[in-house]
């Protein structure tokens, strides 16, 4: 049975759209049609009519957490759905369950519960993300070093994978031989480089080996530099996607609009690395051998070590638009359109279209988050 919903004012392409007629089946856009079309079908009737704007689904490639879960700590099915259950009401409706640097037994129990929530066709998860162990302990940020360590066939076993959906990595490039790279994206696994000290040279060779992003830009990375141009210039320099998380504690406002002039909405991808207090009412959450506390909108170990983010996607797009002076049509993109081309599901989501999920939002003028849609369903929201 079709769902037949009027939209008055509907992003598509980045364009706006007025008066459109969504025809939903099976949680999928069957057509869209101008309601002046529309009226000449005389035997369709209009279930329902959204006075809002709607703008995409929110796509987010990097959540360690979320509801009081922490992915490494449970790295189980129930977990995910807390996870996504919490991100959902901000707009979330696909996400990449994150998992940072652990031992090979808990990467194991990460991608076996993936498995599961692909298998169930989890309508918000699309694969993974490993961030680490490959990395640099120099720019390891909270990541612990004692778990990190070269990459092992066992854990090259776990990243090819067929059964977990589209699988993302984090490597340091110094610490991962240009020709590992080079098998897992000819695997089809998308090869991201962070915490890393490496310098230009090394990163350009990585991405000639493959590797197609960036993760948090600026955040444990080699710095720009008069005469050393790191991973930071070779992110800005390249065309790659760069992820970024506009909370304004990882990064000064002005070195994020100055990474959005030289990227542009296509290059510059919207992430939270989210921790588990988002949509949890408890300010301090274990994490390893201590804890993580937040305080106001900022995550800190006991000696003040920034640890992730609090950050929801909506307050990703807003603080792009209010303080970055970023069009909401451009964080739009970069908060849907990019993250869905630059992980491979563009074919299913990231748009509103036409076979496409029907997942988007609807938000009013003040970009006040009003409803969530995914696979043509309302759900509850934050606001």
């Amino acid at each position: 049975m079709k769902n037949i919903i009027l939209a008055e004012k509907v992003l598509m392409n980045g364009a706006w759209q007025h008066n459109q007629v969504l025809s939903i089946e099976k949680g999928v856009i069957a057509d869209i049609a101008p309601l002046s079309y529309f009226k000449k079908d005389a035997t369709a009737t209009i279930n329902e009519r959204i006075r809002g704007a709607v703008i995409p689904g929110y796509i987010d490639t990097q959540v360690n957490g979320g509801g009081g879960a922490m992915f490494n700590h449970a790295p189980t099915l129930e977990s995910i759905n807390v996870m996504a259950e919490a991100h959902l009401k901000y707009g979330t409706t696909t996400l990449f369950p994150t998992l940072i640097t652990d031992d090979i037994d808990t990467i194991e129990q990460a991608a076996d519960s993936v498995s599961e929530a692909i298998a169930q066709a989890h309508p918000s998860v699309e694969g993974v993300h490993f961030e680490g162990p490959h990395l640099s302990v120099e720019k390891k940020g909270v990541h612990l070093p004692r778990y990190i360590r070269a990459l092992s066939d066992r854990e090259l076993a776990t990243y090819t994978r067929r059964d977990i959906g589209q699988v993302l990595i984090t490597v340091a490039p110094e610490n991962v031989p240009c020709d590992i790279i080079r098998d897992l994206v000819g695997q089809g696994v998308i090869v991201a480089l962070g915490h890393s000290n490496a310098p230009l040279e090394t990163v350009q060779n990585a991405l000639d080996a493959g590797a197609s992003g960036f993760t948090h830009l600026y955040n444990a990375m080699s710095p720009l530099t008069s005469r050393e141009p790191g991973m930071v210039g070779a992110a800005l320099l390249n065309n790659s996607v760069c992820g970024i998380i506009v909370d304004h504690h990882h990064i000064h406002p002005k070195a994020v609009e100055l990474a959005y002039k030289v990227k542009g909405p296509h290059q510059l991808m919207l992430v939270t690395d989210a921790m588990a207090h988002v949509g949890a009412s408890d300010d301090t959450i274990a994490f390893f051998d201590t804890h993580i506390t937040r305080q106001g909108n900022k995550l800190t170990t006991p000696d003040g070590t920034l640890a992730g983010s609090c950050l929801d996607m909506h307050g990703a797009v807003t603080n792009s638009i209010n303080d970055i002076n970023i069009a909401l049509e451009h964080a739009s993109i970069m908060a849907s359109a990019t993250p869905a081309r630059f992980t491979k599901i563009h074919d299913r989501v990231g748009e509103i279209e036409v076979g496409k999920r029907a997942n988007f939002l609807v938000i009013n003028n003040d970009n006040t988050l009003l409803e969530v849609w995914q696979n043509g369903s309302k759900r509850l929201c934050a606001n």
